[in-house]
C-alpha cells in the first residue's frame, strides 16, 4: 500500500461527495478547526453558519484551510483546500442558499427559513490550491 496523489478531477469528486468538512482558521497564535456542512461548485465551498468564533477568526484572517476525508475497508482519500474566506451579500447569498438547498434536499420555503436569521452568515471559501491523497487496498 502506497500513498498516491489524487488528480484535480478526483479531488473535485471527493469534495462533491462528502457532506462534512473541517475548516481551519488561525489568528493571533490560536488555531481553530471546526466541522461544517457545505456545497461545492468546482470553484468555491459555500456555507451558511451562525456568528461565532470561526466567523470572527475568518474575518480577521481570511486565509483558511478546508479538509475532507473518507475512510472505508478499501482505503482512504483526503483533500485539502487552501482558500480565502468571503462573506456574501445579495444575489451571491441567494446562489449559495440555492446550492445548499439542492445539496441537502430541503424545500425552498423550509430551507430559507432555517438557514437565514439575524445571526446567519453566508460565506464561501474560494479555492486557491488543492491537494489530495489516497491509499487503495
Amino acid at each position: 500500500m502506497a500513498i498516491q496523489g489524487l488528480t484535480r478531477e478526483e479531488i473535485d469528486e471527493l469534495l462533491r461527495e462528502q457532506v462534512v468538512g473541517r475548516v481551519g482558521c488561525h489568528v493571533d497564535g490560536l488555531t481553530y478547526v471546526v466541522p461544517l456542512i457545505y456545497a461545492y461548485d468546482g470553484e468555491a465551498l459555500y456555507v451558511a453558519s451562525i456568528e461565532g468564533r470561526k466567523i470572527e477568526m475568518m474575518r480577521a484572517n481570511p486565509s483558511v484551510c478546508f479538509e475532507v476525508d473518507e475512510y472505508s475497508p478499501a482505503g482512504w482519500r483526503s483533500a485539502i483546500v487552501q482558500g480565502d474566506y468571503e462573506e456574501l451579500e445579495g444575489e451571491d447569498v441567494t446562489k449559495a442558499l440555492d446550492l445548499l438547498q439542492r445539496r441537502f434536499g430541503r424545500s425552498e420555503e423550509t430551507s430559507n427559513r432555517r438557514l437565514v436569521s439575524d445571526t446567519t452568515v453566508v460565506f464561501r471559501i474560494r479555492v486557491r490550491e488543492v491537494t489530495g491523497r489516497a491509499v487503495r487496498r
